[in-house]
């Protein structure tokens, strides 16, 4: 393994297919044999009491800064960068609570993250060694996001939509959309951009290798 593993970010508004993404290039990067993990912001969210007592009996903003563990979340992306295993929270979106710990995960040569808000704060975006932006229309990321909530959270229509009204976009438009100019690489509508997944991927494997290289010059 490289003695510094190399951190990517893959940001963008929810159901901008970031996570598709992500998921695409940790395939890439594996099939071209070298070691990927892929890490989701969305298990960061802090434990449900946490966050109830920061937004002090207000309605919880899911999409704020102050929903997510973010000292954990720098601590373990410090970590990774240093090569030391993890252990990766454990979210229940039924429940929106922390239900425990995944077992302990070993860093690799390449570490994939995605979520929101990666580029948007200096106390993670400045571990990261490559900014990815996925950049989809709003129509396709509400729709999105309806199916996954709706389908996969147990929740219904009108709630998924007012979180959208009342949270999603005003957090997108304050946090997310802004922090794009942070990115290295902007990719537009998400993972049907074969040609910018490609040249994400041959970026990522071009720097392992250069640095393979000079571990070993």
């Amino acid at each position: 393994m490289l003695d510094r593993p190399m951190l990517v970010g893959i940001v963008g508004g929810s159901g901008s297919g970031k996570t598709s993404v992500a998921r695409e290039l940790v395939r890439r990067v594996k099939k071209a044999g070298t070691e990927a993990l892929l890490l989701d912001m969305d298990a960061y969210y802090a434990p449900l009491e946490i966050v109830r007592g920061r937004f002090e009996g207000r309605e919880v903003n899911w999409d704020h800064p102050h929903a997510f563990d973010l000292e954990l979340m720098a601590t373990h992306l410090a970590a990774l960068h240093r090569g030391e295993p993890i252990r990766k929270p454990k979210y229940d979106f039924t429940v929106s609570d922390r239900v425990g710990w995944e077992e302990p995960v070993a860093a690799a040569d390449v570490v994939i993250l995605e979520g929101l808000l990666f580029l948007a704060l200096p106390e993670l975006r400045e571990l990261l060694d490559v900014k990815v932006f996925v950049d989809t229309d709003a129509d396709i990321r509400i729709l999105r996001r309806i199916q996954r909530d709706t389908q996969e959270r147990g929740r219904s229509l009108q709630s998924v939509i007012e979180q959208y009204q009342n949270s999603v976009r005003p957090m997108h438009l304050e946090f997310v959309e802004p922090s794009k100019r942070w990115a290295d690489l902007i990719v537009p509508t998400g993972v049907e951009n074969r040609r910018a997944i490609e040249m994400i991927a041959h970026h990522v494997l071009s720097r392992v290798r250069g640095q393979r290289g000079a571990d070993h010059a």
